[in-house]
């Protein structure tokens, strides 16, 4: 239970907060605030897992969440969750950890033979092994390939977790929260901004927390971000949010934000999510992901206890932990001899420090040799001695003619390395920016920058404690002020010390080894070595994005941000090309592995596919409703009393609708506001209607094409002001349409001054249609004159409704006198209830979608989706009345014009009679010139919707027939299994032929 790793002091755990924990069933001990990364190497444990292809052991190599080795299960509610990054896992007690990719045990792994066997399955192997023979793909090769794909095991139960979805706006994102990120929060939230900053630790400070040799307005680094973090938390303005990954940058600086909310409680409240997914949409970002140190390239550089000299430095001043007893430290940068001075200052043996530079500065030499420490210049790493944790290390000279001789070898428990640092660019890539080469530094850099962003500090080639505090700053002033347009000068902190170090190397460094038999890994977790990709090379691959697919680098959890750069290096000398030349690969998201259930967030079970409900809802299930489902709707289709089956529903509710009142609940339809000085302009092009000469308080009725001029939609547009209008849609064509008038604006007319909003949440929208329509509403309604004369068809007005704001339209859709009342949603029930009690003493009815449909047939009134199948022109329907003549353009305008689309033999719409009045037609039946066509004869069109109309007293039907209008009064046939039956051609109108029932 001892932790002979840990210092006596220091750091900024909890010492008198200790933690029980397991990992692989054994019981350890770490502090309050550890991870489970530090916590293991307190104890002494470097050997965490297995690699992916041959199984070697590994051990932690990183602090942060590039880590590629320490991918560990977590148990939990009774289930495991795979392939967590112990550097990124807290501690807390009783946690269950298990070692990942290992049978039947971590130190014993049947796995390891694949090492031995390494010769037989080079890089790219797989693409040629598994051609032959052909036979072998179903029975052999894929289900043993699919039984070694992949890391971790799934968990076997559902998920227990919430997960939560938040929708946030600020005036400036701040992405990490290092010393830039820090600085720039502060100077933009002085000017008022809304600032949001976050950071994917559980303590914000970045690199400061590890600091020890630079002082910040006379405090030391750590407690002059725990000031500043307490300053910006209590600043109104300024959200801050720790334990969060900003991991997707998208268009129109939106970026996506994952919290663990609960991952580090033992026993989190219930209440609360595990994981919240933000969905930010920043006016201004500023990126402050920092740098990663790169690792070197030399053989046998996987071993368990060989770790990042960074990584070590964060765990001995941030967590007290030290990596090893006896350390050897291998560098090409300054930045690594400050690891080695701070372990000696903590009691650590310091081995040796190896230099490949020739010439260090002096200052470093003059610490070194007071702090007693060996140092070897112009010297490599040629091998490593021991299996589950680095014994030792061989060395070797280099020469001004890149010969290597041997140095000895250094006994050693841990070594340290560091290759130089690599800006992390993920985000800004991913933001559409273009990273370009910067020779001085040997970086890729950000460039020019596409959306509202700004990078700044080491992210973007900057080092220097003092220079980076300057970057941030001056990135959030810059931000604020693009933001808001305010200015507010920050008063800058001012650093001393931590300077910004030189140095640095890319690719495999040279060594006396037998080329065809090293192993220097590039990228750890997919087991890619130099030689791999210098294999590829020959191969034939000569593009970055080839090599990394034939190889699989640069494909691990970290995205390459460990390996691209040295494989990139690798490549360009064996094509002997510039690095710049080769490029760079992509950088995608998410910037790390995100869970499923933060993506999902509350969208499973019950909820993956939501039931979308009316406000009549719970009176329609009070009062016996036969529900159907219309996509994520529960409408009301009818009312049945007592005995009665659907028609005999049907037949009651249509015949009152049109002798006395009818009661609709309409909320399904979309309804969208279209609002600014070009709201009129814009409609004229959406709409193939004429809309700048409609008057605010009238209606007109809309028909939305496509670019190839088919119908895509219909509805009433009510215009609210000069610059505001009402736009009502299908049920299922809301999201369309509204995401179709998004993309027109922003893609095709981003000049127009105006803005869309949906607003189908918004309203209840309950109908009244029928002679007894005035009579029913006239009661409640205040503000708006009723009568024939003031508020004639098609008009709208604004007025109350029982004292709640209202839009009365008065609009309908069965021929009848038709009222539509729009209110806010949260009065919908109430205003439901008001209206059914009041019909109800009209003789009224409640109806519902069944009897809408035939009381619109009977008008001729078509249904999109159900006349129109997306090959439906206006005229096809005969709709010409609907385009306006003097437009000059609208979306479709162009395809009404083409050949096929005005040539004769198209469907067009009509009505069907059957001879016998009591036959009701099946819809999407065949219709046919002669009761019994030849095989093989076409169809001349077929059956769009057919009831039984109680106003006709008879059955009636809509079809779409080839020149149908030209048939009227002709007789056509519809094939069915027990004859042929005989229909009579008509106009699609078979109730109330001269509209005359809509003015009462």
């Amino acid at each position: 239970m001892s932790q002979p790793y840990r210092t006596e002091k220091g750091g900024q755990i909890d010492r008198d907060r200790k933690i029980s924990f397991t990992f692989d069933g054994e019981r350890m001990e770490g502090y309050e605030c550890d991870t489970l990364a530090s916590a293991l190497l307190a104890n002494g444990v470097h050997l965490v897992g297995r690699s992916f292809k041959y199984h070697r052991p590994r051990g932690i190599l990183t602090a942060g969440s590039e880590e590629p080795n320490a991918l560990v299960g977590i148990y939990r509610k009774g289930d495991q969750t795979p392939n967590l990054r112990a550097t990124q896992v807290e501690l807390y007690d009783g946690l269950e950890a298990i070692s990942q990719n290992r049978f039947p045990s971590l130190s014993f792994d049947i796995g390891a033979v694949n090492d031995l066997l390494s010769p037989l399955f080079p890089s790219g192997f797989y693409y040629k092994t598994f051609m032959w023979p052909k036979a072998f793909w179903d029975r052999v090769y894929e289900p043993v390939i699919r039984a070694a794909a992949g890391l971790g095991k799934p968990p076997k139960n559902p998920d227990h977790d919430r997960y939560a979805n938040l929708y946030a706006h600020c005036d400036v994102l701040v992405i990490g929260a290092g010393p830039a990120g820090l600085a720039a929060a502060l100077a933009a939230s002085e000017t008022g901004a809304r600032v949001i900053l976050c950071d994917e630790q559980a303590s914000l400070g970045g690199s400061l927390l590890s600091e020890t040799t630079a002082t910040i307005d006379g405090k030391q680094p750590a407690d002059w971000a725990e000031d500043t973090v307490a300053d910006l938390a209590a600043r109104d303005n300024v959200t801050l949010l720790p334990r969060t990954t900003a991991f997707g940058y998208y268009a129109q600086n939106f970026v996506a934000l994952a919290e663990r909310v609960t991952d580090h409680m033992a026993d989190p409240d219930p209440a609360l999510p595990r994981e919240r997914l933000w969905q930010v949409r920043a006016k201004e970002v500023v990126i402050a992901a920092g740098s990663i140190e790169r690792p070197m390239v030399f053989p046998e550089n996987d071993r368990p206890g060989i770790l990042m000299a960074g990584a070590a430095r964060t765990y001995l001043n941030r967590y007290g932990v030290k990596a090893g007893q006896k350390v050897l430290v291998a560098t090409a940068c300054d930045t690594a001899w400050q690891a080695a001075f701070d372990l000696a200052d903590n009691g650590v043996e310091i081995a040796a420090i190896a230099d490949t530079r020739k010439i260090v500065p002096e200052a470093l030499m003059t610490i070194a040799e007071a702090r007693n420490i060996k140092v070897r210049t112009g010297c490599v790493v040629t091998a490593t001695q021991g299996r589950k944790r680095v014994s030792g290390a061989l060395l070797g000279h280099v020469s001004s003619t890149g010969a290597v001789s041997s140095a000895g070898d250094v006994a050693c428990d841990a070594l340290l390395m560091s290759g130089g640092w690599t800006p992390t660019v993920s985000l800004y890539s991913q933001s559409r920016g273009k990273v370009v080469w910067d020779e001085a530094s040997g970086n890729f850099l950000p460039g020019a920058h596409p959306q509202n962003e700004r990078s700044a500090g080491a992210c973007r080639g900057l080092y220097g404690l003092n220079a980076v505090l300057e970057d941030g700053y001056a990135a959030g002033e810059d931000a604020a002020k693009s933001a808001t347009g305010k200015s507010a000068k920050c008063t800058y902190a001012v650093a001393t010390g931590a300077h910004a170090g030189e140095g640095g190397t890319l690719g495999d460094l040279p060594n006396d080894r037998d080329a065809s038999r090293v192993k220097a890994f590039v990228d750890y977790q997919n087991d890619v070595t130099a030689k791999d990709v210098k294999l590829a090379v020959r191969e034939g691959m000569h593009s970055i994005e080839h090599i990394k697919r034939y190889t699989t680098t640069g494909m691990a959890t970290d995205q390459g941000r460990l390996s691209n750069m040295n494989a990139l290096a690798i490549a360009s000398t064996a094509l002997d090309k510039p690095l710049p030349q080769v490029g760079l690969t992509t950088f995608r998201q998410p910037f790390t592995p995100t869970s499923f259930g933060t993506f999902a967030t509350s969208s499973r079970g019950d909820f993956f596919d939501p039931v979308r409900k009316t406000p009549s809802h719970q009176w329609a299930v009070d009062n016996d409703v036969v529900f159907e489902d219309v996509g994520q709707w529960k409408r009301s289709r009818y009312f049945p009393k007592d005995g009665e089956d659907m028609h005999g529903a049907v037949a009651r509710e249509c015949q009152v609708v049109r002798e006395k009142v009818g009661l609709f609940d309409g909320s399904t339809l979309g309804k969208i506001e279209v609002v600014g000085p070009d709201a009129a302009e814009f409609l004229e092009r959406m709409y193939t209607n004429p809309w700048k000469g409609l008057k605010p308080g009238r209606c007109r009725y809309g028909l939305m094409l496509n670019d190839a001029g088919f119908i895509i939609d219909d509805g009433v547009i009510g215009r609210i002001a000069e610059d505001r209008f009402h736009v009502t849609t299908t049920t299922g064509g809301a999201a369309h349409v509204f995401a179709t008038m998004e993309d027109y604006l922003q893609t095709e007319w981003p000049d127009l001054d105006v803005w869309v909003t949906s607003t189908t949440e918004q309203y209840a929208v309950i109908a009244l249609q029928g002679p007894l329509a005035r009579d029913a509403i006239a009661p409640f309604i205040s503000g708006i004159d009723l009568s024939p004369d003031a508020f004639p068809h098609m008009s709208v007005a604004t007025g109350t409704f029982s004292g709640v704001p209202c839009r009365l339209f008065r609009i309908s859709f069965t021929g009848e006198i038709g009222f539509e009342i729009n209110v806010p949603r949260r009065h919908g029930t109430m205003v439901w209830d008001t209206m059914a009690a009041e019909i109800e003493k009209l003789g009224g009815v409640v109806y519902g979608t069944e009897t809408m449909h035939v009381l619109r047939a009977e008008k001729g009134y078509i249904i999109v989706g159900q006349e129109t199948d997306g090959t439906v022109t206006p005229d096809d329907v005969g709709m010409s009345w609907a385009i306006g003549k003097k437009k000059k353009d609208f979306v479709g305008k162009r395809g009404l014009a083409r050949p096929d689309l005005i040539a004769e033999g198209r469907k067009q719409l009509v009505g069907l009679l059957t001879k016998d009045p009591r036959i009701v037609l099946e819809e999407g039946a065949q219709v046919t010139k002669v009761p019994d066509p030849a095989k093989g004869t076409s169809a001349e069109g077929h059956v769009t919707s057919a009831y039984h109309s109680p106003a006709a007293g008879r059955s009636i039907a809509l079809a779409m027939v080839k020149d149908g209008r030209a048939l009227h009064g002709k007789t056509l046939y519809i094939p069915m299994p027990g004859g042929a039956i005989e229909v009579e051609v008509t106009e699609p109108v078979f109730v109330d032929k001269e509209g005359g029932r809509l003015n009462g």
